[in-house]
């Protein structure tokens, strides 16, 4: 298979990270994570300048239609730079959910406000108790006259408190646990009922605990049939996984460059530190686990579109699982050979290794995803 880049999909790349590297410094990025918002809206409409926020829609839908790898391409810029915008809530989660599910109506309203910029999605579907089961949903939706009347509580909604729009599920029939009788909302942020308690993560982003008391939406709502969003979900967490995994790759590439230059030019001893060969072995072995990493975030990039739904999670877990345990071993390795400075909220560093951490936690950590992956062997061999 040739994995190398089409002269498009070169220049897309290009652009983006010298985009990112005049307008996105380390500086600068910590100013947009301290704001108010957490985010640059301007750098957010230039994004939407550049087309990116449409990368992942067709282009009868007033996107661009890219490919899985495109879309690939963009977050893995996104992750080197360590952008806080909220790229994968309401491009990767939102936008592409609403395009894969939503009616005409409801593609026509959405889709080129989020193309546009001029629309934040929020996707609330984790709740207290469902840790990584995504089938796990105590929110209930009511027939109430020519709608529904949402109640519960969603948990760790990235960007949830500067969302316009939440893509929410609820349960309109089954049990806690069940697969069917799930549906998705488009919920007004603003409306009636929702309360949003937003906070700052470890890794300078944004999250909310968000509450639905008797909010009441109108039939045209509803994302999908009733009862059958499980596939969805499902689809979208594994996108959004994909995407994690890209955005994971930029951080390997650019804490292995950091390291490197480090060792080139901390000097001990009268010579440079790089210089000792215990340290070019570490190197060596960051640079194997980045060349991994890049494997099996093109697996996931691959796997995401896969319409069977047993293999496309057999490789997304794969992936996270795999990226997941390199991600961890450079990052610690990274602290490691940065020395004391390593840890520093000083350097950027260790804000990338943060940044790892939070993304290993998100959609199942690598052992959740290593045991979805065993499952899923023991099921084909059965």
């Amino acid at each position: 298979m040739d994995f190398s880049l089409t002269p498009e999909q070169g220049m897309l790349q290009d652009s983006l990270r010298k985009f990112l590297a005049n307008e996105y410094g380390f500086d600068s990025r910590r100013k947009r994570a301290e704001s108010a918002d957490g985010f640059s809206r301007d750098t957010w409409a230039q994004l939407a300048e550049l087309g990116l926020l449409g990368i992942a829609i067709s282009e009868d839908d007033g996107g661009l239609g890219g490919d899985a790898f495109d879309s690939m391409l963009v977050m893995e810029s996104l992750g080197r730079a360590l952008v806080v915008e909220p790229y994968l809530s309401t491009v990767v989660l939102g936008g592409a959910t609403i395009a894969a599910a939503g009616n005409a109506d409801q593609k026509a309203k959405w889709l080129p406000a989020i193309v546009g910029g001029e629309t934040l999605v929020a996707f609330a579907h984790g709740e207290p108790r469902s840790r990584y089961a995504l089938s796990h949903v105590e929110c209930t939706a009511k027939a109430d006259g020519a709608g529904w009347k949402l109640d519960g509580q969603k948990a760790v909604v990235r960007d949830a408190a500067t969302a316009d729009v939440l893509l929410v599920s609820a349960r309109t029939a089954g049990s806690t646990s069940d697969e069917k009788g799930i549906s998705l909302f488009l919920v007004d942020a603003k409306a009636k009922g929702v309360a949003i308690r937003g906070y700052a993560t470890q890794d300078g982003g944004r999250a909310g605990e968000v509450t639905l008391t008797g909010v009441q939406v109108d039939k045209d709502a509803l994302l999908g049939n009733a009862g059958e969003a499980y596939p969805v979900i499902e689809r979208a967490v594994d996108r959004g996984i994909a995407g994690l995994c890209a955005e994971a790759l930029g951080i390997i590439d650019a804490l292995n460059e950091a390291t490197l230059e480090y060792l080139k030019t901390r000097q001990q001893f009268g010579q440079p530190i790089g210089r000792f060969q215990a340290l070019q072995h570490r190197m060596v072995d960051m640079t194997i686990r980045a060349v991994e990493a890049r494997s099996m975030a093109i697996v996931a990039a691959a796997g995401a579109n896969d319409s069977d739904p047993m293999e496309r999670r057999r490789k997304v877990s794969a992936a996270k699982a795999h990226i997941g345990q390199c991600a961890r071993y450079v990052g610690q390795q990274a602290v490691q050979l940065h020395g004391g400075i390593g840890v520093t909220d000083e350097l950027i560093v260790s804000h990338w290794f943060k940044r790892l951490a939070m993304i290993n936690a998100t959609f199942g950590d690598a052992e959740h995803h290593l045991g979805v992956f065993s499952d899923l062997l023991l099921k084909e061999d059965a």
